[in-house]
């Protein structure tokens, strides 16, 4: 899920030097960004592109950032409720939060390097965060078996929606 964010009245200034490393770092110039106040104001203009480039935002100017994965990482859920009702709330590295619900849904990936299963959550427009493992194995202990198009799977409820963290078809 995208959403197309045209330059703010200025102009693109094209790559602005900025990297978000694997583990949720942001970089200028190669240097970490160590004031936290500085990352969440980037954070803030951050918009991704339907072609997956990134780009920091303002109505002066807009540039490319350079992004390893997600541009952010989960670290903290908290549940309120119970069963479908339950409500997932996840918390970034730059105290972003989401509720995971339709609009802002759950997805594992495999890795194909070490084929291990990669969670992310979708912050807002585009933008998502990967669950650090603590968080991963926090939700998996909440999981439950569901049927789907005689499909069994392995997932979360939260607001009514079921997200699958795995198939359990064919699985002894």
């Amino acid at each position: 899920m995208t959403e197309n964010f045209p330059a703010l009245g200025g102009p693109d200034c094209g790559d602005f030097g900025i990297r978000i490393a694997d583990d949720g770092t942001w970089y200028h110039q190669g240097a970490p960004i160590r004031r936290l106040p500085l990352a969440k104001l980037f954070a803030s203009v951050l918009r991704r592109e339907p072609d997956g480039t990134y780009w920091l935002v303002t109505p002066a100017e807009r540039g490319r950032i350079a992004v390893d994965d997600v541009p952010f990482i989960a670290v903290e859920m908290t549940v309120a409720g119970t069963g479908r009702a339950q409500i997932l709330s996840f918390r970034t590295n730059l105290d972003d939060t989401a509720e995971a619900d339709e609009s802002h849904p759950i997805r594992v990936v495999t890795d194909e390097a070490t084929s291990e299963p990669r969670p992310y959550v979708m912050i807002r427009a585009g933008l998502e965060a990967r669950l650090v493992r603590s968080v991963f194995y926090q939700l998996v202990e909440l999981g439950a078996e569901e049927t789907i198009d005689d499909t069994k799977l392995f997932g979360v409820w939260s607001k009514q929606e079921f997200f699958p963290l795995g198939n359990l078809t064919g699985v002894i």
